[in-house]
């Protein structure tokens, strides 16, 4: 069933989302060649206890970390180690945090110092397919609203679209219903009505839409082994439109 936040969950989600938010920024001057994923994650972890919250993914489903951090081809659900960042990666961090009760969840990815023009596209065109998604976010329009808006956006820029993952309702629960897949047809789905929270989250690739699991039955990659970008913002739908929960 679909939630409709109170206004009090609302203002929960407030704080849980600008936590992820301040999170992001304390860990983007750190995300530099050398770095481990293990120190990122860290650092993550102890900025989200400092808040007063908890880190959301931390033994969710027995997922061993704090964050999900996935570099180059991974496309979700990274697992922190001691691989060091190299000039020229891209890396996706994927934070959530635990607020009394209540999840704010935002991914991001960023540039290891410099890339090539290539990642530089699929990172920029990610991030503009996450906003014509959240575009569409306003009561009486639908969930497929937003996942044709993706899918358009995506089409038109030629990236592969991953289709077996897809943003979700957020509240006290870290997935809720419904579904937002990154792909579909307009004026279909659950219908947005003010007080929903929902993630949205394109994961385009700069080759085609197929992905594999790894064997930590955990990270995936893309089959052919080219670069991922995962961009991801909790919204709440509003009167008139909607709220970024997780910062601009």
């Amino acid at each position: 069933m679909i939630s409709i936040k109170s206004k009090r969950e609302i203002e929960l989600m407030i704080v849980a989302g600008n936590i992820v938010y301040e999170t992001h920024k304390h860990l983007k001057p750190l995300i530099k060649p050398g770095v481990s994923l293990l120190e990122l994650d860290s650092e993550a972890e102890k900025f989200i206890i400092s808040k007063g919250a908890k880190p959301s993914f931390k033994n969710y489903e027995g997922f061993p970390n704090a964050t999900c951090i996935s570099v180059n081809e991974e496309v979700v659900h990274g697992i922190p180690s001691n691989r060091k960042l190299k000039k020229g990666d891209i890396v996706s961090i994927d934070i959530g945090a635990d607020y009394k009760g209540y999840h704010g969840d935002s991914a991001w990815s960023y540039a290891v110092g410099l890339i090539d023009d290539d990642k530089k596209y699929l990172m920029e065109h990610t991030k503009k397919a996450l906003y014509e998604g959240i575009k569409m976010v306003k009561p009486g329009n639908r969930i497929g609203d937003i996942s044709h808006a993706i899918e358009c956006y995506a089409n038109d820029h030629d990236l592969g679209i991953v289709r077996e993952l897809c943003g979700h309702g957020v509240g006290n629960h870290l997935h809720e219903e419904p579904d937002v897949p990154n792909y579909g047809f307009a004026h279909t789905g659950p219908i947005l009505k003010e007080g929903m929270v929902i993630a949205i989250e394109p994961m385009l690739n700069l080759g085609t839409d197929d992905i594999v699991v790894e064997d930590n039955d955990w990270t995936i990659t893309t089959l052919d082994r080219k670069p991922s970008a995962h961009f991801e913002h909790t919204v709440l739908v509003t009167k008139d439109g909607y709220q970024i929960l997780t910062g601009e």
